[in-house]
């Protein structure tokens, strides 16, 4: 766990690790013989190269290429990624479940849309080469390139598509509840698959789809060498079939994984594809502990680094000899595509945490400004929002849109979202901590509690307050260290444990925990993903993201107001909205974040003139080796 990027993600490579990833544009008419099995009653809409949430896509049915891609990239050559941790499951079905999933699986596979990385949320034809949405807003169809082949040969079906959906929504908690409101996929026309919804008004619902990891029905229904029949819903090393840009060549379990680009890959000249994945080969390069991994890229013993934690910034690179001469670069990307919360997590499934005032308590105890500047280089700021860093974050009080979208379930919410603003305490100054502190006692026993003996107790049973806080990685206790001494003058006993990944995962898929550290990156337009978060019926489901297990009325009547917002005002003033309710709760003790992604490469890589406005450094998707670089760099080994 980092300062800056803890266990975040969906759960699937798509998601925090952002790392890999319309032969002939799809017809704007629709084809009368692909209507042959559309019900009269949900006249369908035009069929699409593309969907996008915001006005028209940018690119047109005719594009050749994405801007932030360069076709004319030299292809080959290898990259090497480092990851901490290790890995014993090849099977991201089951990921979030069971077992320690392999960084970069879901590259194997296709999507049947790309996203956009210069667009907010647009995304064009993969897999499907055309798009409709029906009139009635309550199904979608996707018709599937005729090409579409996996690795073996064996062309990408309907029933393909249909499988991956069922078995993903019935085995993931995350599909479960992200696919909570489409009914059933079925097929269509000719290459079509139908996906019907439960309700109308999803805007988001049918882009959502378009992202879904297609898997091969055939290879997940057959048998492996031994003539075992797989099962989907258990974890594998065996090497999975896919039918994307890359095939996993070989693993050495829980320290490697080499990905190998696939010279007849059937998609490799679609406009999607023009320019990216240029790398020959791609390997996941683990270690176990993050002083190691450090150690690892000053050895070269890998290529890149996202680098969270500020002190190293500040301090591990500067007098070395590779920075200095410019074979180790140290550049700054502007991170424009996500807002996020990242804080230290309550489970409020304890009896202890579940009143407010308690929380805040903790809140008020966090000496921040101290952290940063001892400890943060003063590279920081507080987070103030679950949207932190876009225009989704709430600020000040309620007006217009939001006010409204607010009043209208007014009675399932607390009334501090009308008359207050959330405001992160400040402990710039010793009298300021004081006051916090102070504060704090106030609300611990306006909850309950009363100081005996220095110990903050329970005025009902004289039971003390302890917490343990509950990371993987050992970098946080410096961090929690201080925060404990804090909590030690306000009566408040904590300790930290420190447990391998894999004990780490359990402990949270079976919400065994008192305080954890956790964040929840947010794209700039929220939808579904947001009950997976902080709704209701995910609270109690094993491996959910609703770690915290929030369970609340009004929270859950908000998460339906964005995701049925029919545009982008309506979305903006909901989010607002939610992100100002989840705040009143004091639901976590928010951390901290930078506007900026601080990375370190090996000076052996080119990269395109323009960079994915939304994607960070686009490394190393669209990035390739350059032999001219590497000859004086060194090349990998």
């Amino acid at each position: 766990m980092t300062e800056n990027a803890v266990i975040a993600r969906r759960s699937f490579l798509a998601g925090a690790l952002v790392l890999l990833g319309l032969r002939g544009p799809a017809s704007a008419q629709e084809p009368a013989e692909s209507a042959s099995k559309v019900s009269a009653q949900e006249a369908p809409g035009p069929w699409r190269h593309a969907l996008t949430l915001l006005g028209e896509p940018k690119y047109g049915p005719d594009f050749q290429h994405f801007d932030y891609a360069d076709p004319k990239a030299p292809v080959g050559g290898l990259v090497r990624l480092g990851a901490q941790g290790g890995f014993d499951n090849l099977n991201f079905i089951v990921n979030g479940l069971k077992g320690d999933l392999e960084g970069g699986i879901t590259q194997i596979y296709d999507t049947l849309m790309e996203d956009s990385g210069d667009e907010p949320f647009s995304s064009y034809g993969l897999l499907a080469e055309s798009v409709r949405i029906a009139e009635d807003g309550q199904s979608v169809t996707y018709r599937l390139r005729a090409n579409a082949r996996w690795h073996d040969g064996k062309p990408v079906t309907v029933e393909d598509v249909i499988w991956s959906f069922d078995t993903l929504k019935a085995n993931s908690p995350f599909y479960a509840a992200y696919y909570h409101t489409v009914a059933k996929a079925e097929p269509g026309g000719e290459r079509e698959v139908v996906f019907r919804f439960s309700e109308a008004g999803n805007r988001e619902l049918p882009q959502v789809l378009g992202q879904m990891q297609v898997l091969p029905k055939h290879w997940w229904t057959g048998t492996d060498k031994s003539g075992k029949p797989r099962n989907a819903t258990e974890t594998t090393l065996e090497i999975p079939l896919g039918s994307g840009p890359y095939r996993l060549a070989k693993i050495d379990a829980g320290r490697s994984a080499v990905y190998e680009r696939v010279a007849d890959y059937w998609g490799k000249d679609l406009p999607v594809n023009r320019g990216r994945n240029n790398f020959g080969t791609v390997r996941f390069e683990y270690f176990r502990d993050g002083s190691v991994l450090l150690e690892a890229l000053k050895g070269d013993l890998y290529d890149f680094r996202s680098e969270n934690i500020a002190r190293n910034w500040a301090t591990a690179y500067d007098d070395f000899p590779a920075v200095k001469d410019g074979r180790l670069i140290k550049e700054e990307f502007p991170g424009r595509g996500t807002g996020i919360m990242q804080a230290f997590v309550f489970n409020l499934r304890r009896d202890k945490f579940k009143d407010e005032r308690v929380r805040r308590a903790f809140n008020l105890a966090l000496n921040f400004e101290e952290m940063n500047r001892q400890l943060f280089y003063g590279l920081y700021s507080r987070i103030d929002s679950y949207f932190y860093g876009s225009e989704l974050a709430s600020s000040g009080l309620p007006d217009g849109l939001e006010k409204v979208i607010l009043e209208s379930v007014k009675d399932k919410l607390p009334g501090s979202v009308f008359t207050e603003t959330y405001t992160n305490p400040v402990n710039d100054t010793p009298e300021a901590v004081r006051a916090n502190l102070r504060k704090a006692v106030g609300l611990l026993r306006e909850a309950g509690y009363e100081l005996k003996g220095g110990k903050m107790v329970a005025k009902a049973t004289g039971e003390p307050l302890t917490v343990e806080f509950l990371e993987f990685q050992n970098v946080f206790e410096r961090v929690i260290l201080p925060y404990a001494a804090q909590l030690k003058l306000i009566g408040i006993e904590s300790s930290i444990r420190v447990i391998d990944q894999a004990q780490y995962q359990n402990r949270l898929r079976s919400f065994d925990f008192d305080i954890t550290t956790s964040n929840w990156p947010e794209s700039l337009s929220p939808g579904n993903e947001q009950r997976e978060f902080w709704g209701s019926a995910a609270a109690d489901k094993p491996g959910s993201r609703n770690i915290a297990g929030i369970k609340d009325a009004g929270i859950d009547a908000l998460i339906e107001k964005v995701i049925f917002a029919q545009d982008r005002e309506t979305l903006v003033a909901a989010t607002h909205a939610l992100d100002r309710t989840l705040l009143a709760h004091n639901f976590v003790v928010p951390q901290w974040s930078s506007a900026v992604t601080r990375t370190l490469r090996w000076n052996r890589f080119g990269r395109p003139a323009v960079l994915p406005k939304y994607g960070s450094s686009g490394f190393p998707t669209t990035w390739w080796y350059d032999e001219a670089l590497a000859a004086k760099t060194g090349a990998p080994r």
